[in-house]
This record gives C-alpha cells, sequence and structure tokens, in this order.
C-alpha cells in the first residue's frame, strides 16, 4: 500500500515537472495580463478579468507613490506603474482620468506659449478651461523573487523513485516563483478622507528556461511591462487590485462632473 502511495506521488511530481519550460501568470490565484486601449471608443481589446463600472463616478488624478516602489535594480522595469494603472483605470469606465504629469506641463507650456505671442491668435489653448481631480488614486507595489529550486530537490532526494533519475534534481533547481503584491489607495480630494483602498497578488511560476508569459500588453501604457516575466507578475498584480477596488468604487455616489470630451461621433449627430 505505501508504495502504491509512493508510486502515485512520483508520478505526479514527473507529471508536474513535465511542463518545464513553461510559464504562467496567476491573477491572485488565477492567471492574466493587461492589455488594450482606452478613449472615445471605450475599452478595446481589455482583459477579459478587468471588472468595470456601468458610467464614471468622478474625475481621478494619479498620483506618484512617495516611499516609491519596492523592485530590484536588475529586472529593467519601468521606474513607475503610473501609466499602467492609469490604463486600468481608464479602461474600466470608473473614473475620467486627468492628468497630473507630463500631460499638465504639456498644458501650462502651450498656455505660456499663448501669452507670450508665439501661438496663432485663434488658438484654442486658453485658461480656466482644466479639469479638477475629485479623486486621487496612489498606487503601491511590493515585487519578490524566490527560488524554490532547492527545496523541492530535497523531497526528490527522499524518494527512491524520482531520486534515480537522472538530472531530475538538477532540474528543479530552476524554479523560482516570482510574487507581486499592490495596493491601490483612492482619496477624495474635496474632505481629504481615504475612501477606499484595494490590494492585488499574483505569482509566476517559472518552471525552467524557455518560453514566456502568455499574453501581451498593449499601448504605451504597457511599454517595458510586456517584456519580462517580472513585469507581467506586476501588471496581473494591479489588475487584481483594481478589479478590488471596483467593488468599493461602485457604492459612491457619482460627483457632479465635467462635460464629457467631444468626439466625431458627437459632432457629426449634432
Amino acid at each position: 500500500m505505501q508504495t502504491r502511495a509512493m508510486t502515485g506521488l512520483a508520478l505526479a511530481l514527473v507529471a508536474a515537472l513535465a511542463g518545464c519550460g513553461e510559464k504562467k501568470t496567476e491573477l491572485g490565484q488565477g492567471g492574466s495580463v493587461v492589455s488594450g486601449s482606452a478613449g472615445p471608443e471605450g475599452a478595446k481589446n481589455a482583459a477579459r478579468e478587468l471588472v468595470r463600472c456601468d458610467a464614471p463616478v468622478a474625475t481621478l488624478a494619479l498620483a506618484e507613490n512617495p516611499n516609491g516602489y519596492i523592485m530590484g535594480s536588475g529586472y529593467q522595469l519601468p521606474a513607475s506603474p503610473v501609466p499602467l494603472v492609469k490604463l486600468l483605470a481608464q479602461q474600466s469606465g470608473c473614473f475620467r482620468v486627468v492628468d497630473r504629469s507630463a500631460g499638465l506641463r504639456g498644458t501650462v507650456q502651450e498656455q505660456d506659449l499663448k501669452d507670450a505671442g508665439v501661438l496663432r491668435k485663434n488658438s484654442t489653448v486658453q485658461k480656466g478651461r482644466g479639469y479638477e481631480a475629485q479623486y486621487t488614486l496612489t498606487p503601491s507595489l511590493t515585487f519578490s523573487e524566490q527560488d524554490a529550486g532547492r527545496g523541492l530537490s530535497g523531497v526528490i532526494a527522499m524518494i527512491p523513485v524520482l531520486r534515480d533519475i537522472a538530472g531530475l534534481a538538477g532540474l528543479v533547481e530552476q524554479v523560482k516563483f516570482k510574487e507581486a503584491q499592490t495596493a491601490l489607495l483612492l482619496s477624495d480630494n474635496e474632505t481629504t478622507e481615504q475612501v477606499a483602498a484595494a490590494t492585488g497578488a499574483a505569482r509566476s511560476t517559472d518552471l525552467g528556461v524557455g518560453g514566456l508569459v502568455f499574453g501581451k500588453l498593449g499601448g504605451a501604457a504597457g511599454a517595458g511591462w510586456s517584456n519580462t516575466n517580472e513585469g507581467k507578475v506586476i501588471a496581473a498584480a494591479f489588475l487584481d487590485a483594481h478589479n478590488q477596488l471596483v467593488t468599493q468604487v461602485r457604492a459612491l455616489q457619482a460627483k457632479e462632473m465635467p462635460p464629457p470630451v467631444a468626439t466625431a461621433r458627437k459632432a457629426a449627430g449634432g
């Protein structure tokens, strides 16, 4: 009976290791990546797992975390996850996102150029037309990598039927777990109250050499997060955190918002 149980365990471990060379990303306990675009036509090619709102509740600005982001410098990841979270926020339809970084600096520059007489007289760039951010969203990120090969090698060494398989112990030493933990903090800019918070997590199991995490990150927001397994794990963790946040955002009373963005379709329809 004991021999049969050991044989069953051996077969299960061999079957698991037969997938070496594969990599997968798990969103929480499942897998997904951030993809697609957002704009006047709505969310396009967004992740199927993305949780959405029926209508936006407020305008939103994203702020860099003042404490920075815990990421290893050797992973060649983007310095900030804010562009990635901006894409998620706009795709979900829960917020209308306003820019408080490079886009805002560009607006101020154009207004200064108009005041200096550089721009054409009928320039559409005018002061006093910017939209306020009714909420601010601040992301937090912790990324870690853990080598699990040695622990598995110890288990295999204790099982004779597996110990005798040539190269098996060396193969499992390549196994690594990559984990990302994220948080999103939502504050009301009128009252300064933190009205919602959510955490997210993702794990990638690297079972050997070769292969890539499935899926692609689309658009400029995804640039840099799609090149490595580490980046895709972080993207999945933010998607997980965003989905957790949306359940809270749906309960918020919608604020009075500025007019919607003009589109060619609305203009043609009169």
